[in-house]
């Protein structure tokens, strides 16, 4: 407990205020250590006293929440051949009617619910024999109703107040609201209620190191007020002032991270490479054989002022599937060439490496040849590096980087391997930058000579909405490239709904005949490679089904069950052939090749023709299970076709109904062409992953108050008054508070991850 004649603060240690008991408890299952890691700890939701429903007038499918006391807790085990392993059935009663509650293979809950137990349920209302029930409802244990304490030891452990009647833990809550906490086994909402009680008891005024000039400009709350209305609220009011204030901590917090960084990097000097009148760059420009278009020349412009200065080039470019990037980054490439120092590509998959080096020595022409017979003097060597080149041909790579002889090496993570040294690194492309992480990134940022960063541009065809890219990618300077280049077809893509809509499938696999009779060929994507394995291996995360109530009756489609079904079924008859990312690389190298070629006439993939694959023969895409990916990765994958005379189609199959969020997700794919609104929408339709770690996709972001997609005025807001703080003091000297709350709200460790960039 609180020593006598010490003030308790945000970094008293929590053991002094709850016990070391409960304070090891809080270590272990929340890793909360102090009393500001607690009240940093905020609810996820708000009960309301008056939202409590009279279970007399309940409705099926309601979702409620109910108060009552537990009159009967039974639990059957149904035995050998069931599914489920236990049943416990509890009564429970508000006082006038009773309600059944269910769970499953969870025995322990008839100990936890004894009879007279007092608790709040919270589920939906379902049928059962003609009787309503919740099953598996989330539960909130409060006393009992013959104990004059409340019936948690754990509560008693802290020095709860005594029960006067059911209702005590709920009545003690002002303005009615009962805050509700994400807690872990072992470790429940009530227990952290009542330490949050006690550390608010004895806790002194918190000091507020936001300066007050910036509280008035925004009309904050102070943080002593807004960390004790998150967790008892005096009226809806408070609570609403107390979320915007600690939204703009977290905002402001992480734009203070990334400004620092942005200062940091001006202040090392990169080796300028200012475009040369007389160099390879003027010589491909002469030579083009098509006219470069307006967003390519415009990026091109903003590119080249980047690479002339002192400091170096940390730029994203953000461009529709086909709208020419490549080009763009091959004249940067070319620009640092001219001023005597390489470039590296780096490409997420080595079927995307090796397409990257053709394409290239495809555009540069004789300028790829250098060191070869007759070559131009300016030509330069085009080196690939990938894992599973042999010995001796990694060897020769490796020589071809490190002498400079290779002006521009391409290659996959095995460019960031021990070993791999460049005699004079200007520029880094990285393609597709979603794909690697952060750490991976920063292992070929640091390898540059004589202590000088390189300039950076990192490339994606999935753009980026705006409040990802202000914060996931705050130091960055983000040029947006807009337009296709002259002779892109349209795509129409379609969603087909299978089991409502059997046969739209059969005239899928006609309209693939027709394709094929045409002249045509055409990608069938599946979401796995074999019945035995965990998902597709070249990098990307696929979305599971969508949570609509629809009772997943298969496992997802695969690659190789389904090319041969299709060539013994409906499309019997035409040429098939196989890509996925676990094929040897020559394997992969060569099945390429014979869809490039049209030896093949039907390529059955994973994802990984998803970037950097163009054959402008294809004109149709068959997506299966296409509810398993991404938004923005099917707007990718259709990009492979219409990029030739021929128009596109793309077809995306699905199992789940029409009324399901995963039609919904695909039918505004095939709604618009637009990738910039589709990330959008994307981002509205599902959580962002953790921005601020390294982990670069997942269910809930580090970020608490903050949500990316709904707070994109306080991000920007943030970033403005972050970028004013570090201008003027870029070690925060003046402003230790605010240096305090950047390592409380984000950590050391997700300090560095953006520092890493």
């Amino acid at each position: 407990m609180t020593r006598m004649g010490s003030a308790t603060d945000m970094a008293t240690p929590l053991r002094h205020v709850v016990g070391a008991r409960l304070a090891n408890q809080f270590e272990d299952k929340l890793k909360i250590v102090t009393v500001g890691g607690l009240l940093r700890h905020y609810p996820r939701k708000y009960d309301k006293r008056g939202d409590l429903t009279d279970i007399s007038k309940l409705k099926e499918g309601e979702k409620v929440t109910v108060w009552g006391t537990v009159r009967r807790a039974d639990t059957r085990y149904p035995g050998p051949g069931s599914k489920v392993r236990s049943i416990t059935k509890v009564t429970v009663s508000d006082g006038k009617t009773d309600i059944t509650c269910t769970f499953f293979n969870q025995p322990w809950m008839s100990k936890q619910l004894s009879p007279g137990t007092n608790a709040m349920f919270a589920g939906t209302v379902g049928k059962f024999n003609g009787e309503s029930q919740l099953s598996s409802p989330q539960v909130m244990i409060v006393g009992h109703e013959n104990d004059t304490t409340l019936g948690d030891p754990d509560l008693r452990s802290v020095g709860r107040s005594k029960a006067k009647d059911q209702l005590a833990t709920i009545e003690e809550f002002p303005g009615g609201s009962i805050p509700v906490y994400p807690v872990s086994e072992g470790i429940s909402i009530s227990v952290v209620q009542s330490a949050v009680r006690m550390v608010l008891d004895q806790l002194d005024e918190i000091h507020d190191p936001l300066p007050s000039s910036f509280r008035e400009l925004h009309d904050l709350v102070g943080l002593d007020s807004a960390l004790r209305n998150i967790h008892r609220p005096q009226s809806d009011e408070d609570l609403e002032k107390a979320k915007k204030r600690l939204r703009y901590d977290e905002a402001l917090s992480v734009q203070l991270v990334l400004a620092r960084r942005r200062e940091l990097a001006r202040q090392y000097p990169a080796e300028p490479c200012p475009p040369r009148p007389d160099g390879l760059l003027a010589a491909f420009d002469k030579n083009l054989p098509f006219t470069l278009t307006a967003g390519q020349q415009g990026v091109g412009e903003e590119i080249t002022k980047d690479l002339s200065t002192i400091h170096p080039m940390n730029r994203l470019l953000q461009g529709e599937v086909g709208s020419g990037k490549t080009v763009v980054a091959l004249r940067a490439m070319l620009q640092v060439i001219d001023n005597g120092r390489q470039a590296v590509l780096l490409a997420p998959t080595e079927v995307l490496a090796a397409q990257h080096a053709r394409s290239l020595r495809h555009v540069l022409g004789p300028y790829a040849r250098g060191g070869e017979l007759g070559a131009p003097p300016e030509a330069i060597a085009i080196t690939l590096l990938t894992g599973s080149m042999t010995a001796k041909a990694k060897r020769q790579a490796l020589l071809d980087i490190v002498s400079g002889q290779a002006g521009i090496a391409v290659g996959t993570h095995a460019l960031l391997s021990e070993g791999v040294y460049f005699a004079g690194l200007g520029l880094i492309v990285i393609d597709e930058q979603h794909r690697f992480g952060v750490e991976q990134r920063n292992v070929l940022r640091q390898r540059h000579p004589e202590g000088n960063p390189p300039h950076v541009l990192v490339m994606t065809a999935t753009p980026i909405p705006r409040t990802v890219a202000m914060t996931v990618y705050g130091d960055l300077e983000v040029s947006n490239l807009i337009g296709l280049p002259r002779g892109r077809s349209p795509i129409a893509t379609t969603a087909v709904p299978a089991k409502a809509r059997p046969g739209w499938v059969d005239r899928a696999w006609e309209r693939v005949h027709e394709e094929v009779g045409k002249g045509h060929q055409v990608y069938i994507v599946c979401p796995r490679i074999g019945d035995d394995d965990e998902g597709e291996d070249d990098g990307e995360t696929h979305e599971p089904p969508d949570e609509n109530g629809e009772e997943e009756k298969r496992p997802p489609l695969a690659v190789l069950a389904v090319a041969r079904e299709l060539a013994e079924g409906p499309l019997h008859g035409l040429r098939i052939g196989i890509l996925h990312g676990r094929m040897p690389p020559t394997e992969k190298d060569a099945a390429m090749r014979a869809f490039t070629n049209g030896e093949t006439e039907v390529l059955v993939s994973t994802t990984v023709i998803e970037v950097g694959v163009d054959v402008p023969n294809a004109t149709m895409m068959v997506v299966l299970d296409a509810e398993r990916f991404g938004m923005s990765q099917l707007h990718q994958l259709r990009g492979r076709v219409g990029r030739g005379s021929a128009p596109g189609i793309c077809l995306l199959i699905t199992e789940y109904g029409q009324r399901s969020p995963a039609m919904q997700r695909l039918e505004a794919v095939a709604s618009t062409l637009d990738g910039f609104e589709l990330a959008e929408r994307d981002l509205e339709l599902r959580r962002e992953g953790n921005v601020i770690g390294t982990s670069q996709s997942g269910n809930r972001s580090g970020l608490r108050q903050l949500v990316l997609k709904d707070h994109r005025e306080t991000i920007e807001l943030a970033r403005v008054d972050a970028t004013r703080l570090v201008d003027a003091d870029p070690s925060l000297a003046l402003y230790p508070g605010l240096a305090d709350m950047v390592r409380s709200l984000i950590g050391d460790d997700q300090q560095d991850f953006l520092e890493m960039g």
